[in-house]
């Protein structure tokens, strides 16, 4: 047997599959919003595990929850039901339109759940060539074939062999492309509310109140991937709660179970009627373990307090951004929902986003890019005002270094 040694970034190049380049530094321990790497340096995250760490890292309540659990019962499958996936069906439920939950382990399960679902549903109730799916340019839904496919990125979904057919991409924020492809044959309309990798692009009002009549009009269900904007992100518990519009399937994940691996699909009881014991299904979806982590991330995140939170975090990072744009000019456009922010590039500067994450880096500020001419901000959704100051003016930093 190999004896193991010590670690660091070079050992990823020669052991792991390349396709990512991750960060020059390796984070061992994490406290809220603050990370230290091997050598001990201290990083504010702004990134939060991608939208995922949405309480912070190693919130205490969480800990004790997993610890509890731990002792208790960590997987049984499917065969058997749990009381802690039972106990996150009801929660879930009784906080949105859903009267019914599908649990899995990743965003793209839960959008492959609800692509197939979609079909199923159209498939049964209506016709077999019911099974047009349309989504959006720019949009992202996962990395398995169905749903790299009905995301709107050629750059993540080619040079894999055939992909599924029967979908449709269209301009974001368009009513009239939509209205000029759905037809009779179309099962889905699927959209983030705020596409995410696309560019932190929320969707106009009355967009999705046009895309609710389309869909009502030709009995196409309209689909939201709130994998990235759900659970509090946006300043509500689920985005499409900002458009007074109500979707016929979601999608949730990341920061459900603060990245302790989880995520749900939920539906109403007349759409999930179709599927019947073997339509579909999961190994570890829904296991005790990562349900009872959930159920306290729920509690926490579902309060007036934390809700309330978000909206003014998110003006005082949007204030912070408008200063630094004050002096260097470097940013087009600010926008956002809540704690999904993106700060759009100038042109001298496009293209260059991952050269401002490096700096940052090295200033001690961890930070996301949404595509090469887009910086995301994406924190803990009760990082502290002195944490966001500091992770601001570290930014301020790096940007004058580029500068």
């Amino acid at each position: 047997m190999k004896e193991h040694t010590a670690v660091d970034r070079n050992t990823y190049d020669q052991v792991m599959l390349p396709i990512y380049s991750p960060a020059q530094f390796i984070p061992v321990r994490g406290q809220g919003s603050r990370v230290w790497d091997q050598h001990g340096k201290e990083y504010i995250d702004f990134a939060g595990g991608i939208a995922v760490v949405a309480l912070g890292h190693c919130h205490p309540a969480l800990v004790d929850v997993l610890k509890q659990q731990g002792e208790k019962l960590w997987h049984i499958s499917n065969i058997f039901t749990n009381e802690p996936a039972l106990i996150l069906a009801q929660k879930l439920i009784d906080a949105t339109f859903a009267e019914r939950v599908f649990f899995a382990n990743s965003g793209a399960e839960a959008n492959e759940a609800a692509f197939k679902l979609a079909r199923h549903y159209a498939i049964t109730r209506h016709s077999p060539y019911k099974t047009k799916i349309i989504a959006f340019h720019q949009g992202f839904h996962g990395r398995t074939l169905f749903t790299v496919s009905v995301g709107g990125q050629l750059k993540y979904a080619d040079g894999f062999g055939p992909k599924p057919a029967d979908i449709i991409h269209v301009p974001f924020n368009d009513l009239d492309a939509v209205k000029a492809v759905i037809d009779d044959h179309t099962c889905a309309v699927v959209l983030e509310p705020v596409q995410g990798e696309g560019g932190v692009m929320p969707a106009a009002p009355a967009f999705i109140h046009g895309l609710r009549e389309l869909c009502d009009k030709h009995q196409v269900l309209l689909v939201f991937d709130e994998v990235q904007s759900g659970m509090g992100r946006t300043g509500k518990l689920f985005s499409y709660m900002h458009y007074d519009v109500t979707p016929d399937i979601i999608t949730t994940a990341k920061a459900l179970g603060n990245g302790f691996p989880i995520s749900a699909m939920l539906t109403t009881e007349n759409i999930a009627s179709v599927m019947t014991p073997g339509t579909h299904g999961t190994t570890y979806g829904g296991n005790p373990l990562a349900c009872a982590v959930a159920n306290v991330v729920f509690d926490i995140i579902n309060t007036p307090a934390v809700l309330a939170g978000v909206e003014k975090r998110h003006n005082l990072m949007v204030n912070f951004l408008n200063d630094i744009n004050q002096k260097y000019s470097i940013f087009g456009e600010v926008r956002g929902k809540g704690l999904l922010i993106g700060a759009e590039l100038k042109a001298p500067y496009q293209g260059k986003a991952k050269d401002i994450l490096q700096l940052a880096a090295e200033n001690g500020l961890m930070l996301l890019s949404a595509g090469g001419d887009v910086l995301r901000f994406t924190p803990s959704l009760i990082i502290s005002e002195e944490e966001i100051a500091q992770g601001m003016e570290r930014l301020e930093l790096a940007i004058n270094q580029l500068t």
